[in-house]
């Protein structure tokens, strides 16, 4: 996992610098929306370009994370689906009812029975590179991928010079975070056996804050919570009233900010930090430098994995198995 984590810059480099679509692009012409399709590993792709389409897409982007396609999705749709395998039974019957109602279709995945489906229907894929290592560390290639593919079709203008951007700042990041003198490790030595509280702010703050929890979930094995500003004001600061005596030995909150929050956004973080100091093990802020919001979201996503690893390494955890999935998997009959 920590060879993985070294080797993230340069598997964003790699994804973009391979990024060669077998079979047609769509027209963007026909194109009036975008659904953004994925499920597990890529259902954080999905809440990313979501949120950096906002400002920049030419056409609505939706980003699609359940079974049911949405009624609109017709001839002058497309729909973009991230999955890393291509074998998940609920995509395969996606992309199936989007071909059939004559949405144009792209396929981000490593291969499998979707790649073998879209080519045989004469539709695009954009495969992951293979050196790229299992889903749980190739957030690069699933987020970098599918903005580079949307900028190629004219829909997300400057996607590729934002991964090129996180490249950079990445890489002067890298040897900070595995060092056990570097930030990563200072933030999960102050997490210690609490329970970490990720903010973010509405945008890529946000998705990394999920992020964050769900990495601390899978790789130190304990559990992780995330919300967002301004959101987070409108319901969960009234639940801090009653119970301070056990939230100040149970959660400590960690502030994902950068350079590009809002104004009034940024006041609220004041704000509500110096209120939650007197009920949480601890209150800390990490702030990314980064400019775009791809870039925003790598810094601190990343960070978020570091953090989770040396969470891992304090406990004696081994991050890689994940039993807990097979039981449920198993329960479930699946």
């Amino acid at each position: 996992m920590w060879d993985a984590l070294s080797t993230c810059t340069e598997q964003i480099a790699t994804a973009v610098r391979q990024a060669e679509p077998r079979g047609p692009l769509p027209d963007p012409g026909r194109l009036d929306n975008v659904v953004i399709y994925g499920m597990d590993a890529g259902a954080m792709t999905c809440d990313l370009l979501e949120a950096v389409a906002v400002p920049l897409a030419a056409r609505p982007l939706v980003a699609l994370k359940s079974h049911d396609l949405p009624a609109f999705v017709g001839a002058s749709s497309l729909l973009l689906a991230v999955t890393w395998s291509g074998e998940m039974e609920e995509t395969l019957v996606l992309v199936d009812s989007a071909r059939a109602a004559g949405a144009s279709v792209v396929v981000v995945t490593k291969g499998g029975t979707l790649a073998t489906l879209t080519e045989r229907h004469g539709q695009c894929i954009v495969p992951i590179p293979t050196e790229a290592p299992d889903s749980r560390v190739s957030l690069g290639a699933l987020c970098a991928l599918p903005a580079v593919v949307l900028e190629r079709l004219g829909l997300l203008e400057g996607a590729v010079r934002q991964v090129e951007e996180a490249v950079e700042v990445l890489e002067q990041r890298r040897n900070d975070w595995l060092s056990t003198d570097g930030l990563a490790a200072s933030v999960a030595r102050r997490i210690g056996r609490t329970f970490p509280l990720v903010h973010g702010s509405r945008g890529p703050a946000a998705v990394s804050a999920r992020h964050w929890k769900s990495q601390v979930n899978i790789n130190a094995k304990t559990p992780a919570f995330w919300s967002f500003q301004p959101d987070l004001c409108q319901d969960e600061i009234a639940g801090w009233g009653q119970a301070g005596d056990v939230t100040r030995q149970l959660l400590t909150v960690v502030s994902l900010r950068h350079d590009g929050e809002h104004p009034e956004v940024a006041a609220r973080f004041s704000v509500v930090n110096d209120m939650l100091r007197e009920v949480v093990a601890d209150v800390i802020e990490v702030r990314s430098r980064a400019k775009s919001a791809l870039a925003v979201f790598f810094d601190l996503a990343m960070l978020g994995d570091a953090v989770s690893l040396h969470l891992a390494a304090k406990e004696g955890v081994d991050p890689g198995p994940v039993p807990i999935f097979a039981e449920l998997q198993e329960a479930l009959g699946t």
